[in-house]
């Protein structure tokens, strides 16, 4: 499965490739993620969530590194997720921002069957990147992810207000909104 995604955060993009560099502030914003931990100067071990309450494990080395710019991953040994990825810091039209976009390929255990029940339990891997990226952004420039009254308990909130991806409003509710 690859994945991709962007977001611009208004912060420049040297502050945002340090803070992804250090791979241990991962966690903070990706909700999945248990513990990275850096074994060597481009190595590091990672710890997942993964469906039905169980944790998934993998080594991971940078390939490709330009400071500011950009970083290139892939699991190595026999990753529970065999991934690799590549993220880029490019820096906004405004003068101010960084676009981040990510690219992301992995497999999901249990093929086509696996997919199905990650989506049903709501862990849409798309979304879920999107939602991270959405932490960072919020992390990187309000320094906190903004939790709202109705699910302040963080990951622990996914489980019981499970996130989907928007649906157009239907006919009835379209009309119901120009009543009002």
């Amino acid at each position: 499965m690859e994945l991709t995604a962007t977001t611009t955060i208004r912060k420049p993009a040297p502050q945002v490739y340090a803070f992804w560099r250090d791979l241990e502030n991962l966690p903070t914003f990706m909700a999945h993620l248990e513990q990275v931990r850096t074994t060597g100067e481009r190595t590091s071990h990672w710890t997942a969530d993964a469906p039905f309450g169980k944790d998934v494990g993998w080594d991971a080395e940078i390939l490709e590194e330009v400071p500011g710019e950009k970083i290139a991953w892939r699991s190595t040994g026999n990753a529970d997720v065999p991934n690799a990825g590549t993220v880029r810091f490019v820096p906004a039209p405004d003068g101010v921002s960084t676009e981040v976009h990510v690219v992301l390929v992995y497999d999901i255990p249990g093929g086509t069957i696996g997919k199905a029940v990650a989506k049903y339990f709501g862990e849409e891997p798309h979304q879920q990147l999107d939602d991270d990226l959405r932490r960072l952004k919020q992390v990187l420039e309000t320094g906190e992810v903004v939790r709202s009254d109705g699910a302040p308990w963080g990951k622990r909130a996914r489980k019981e207000f499970p996130q989907r991806p928007a649906q157009p409003l239907s006919d009835a509710e379209l009309a119901k909104g120009a009543d009002a």
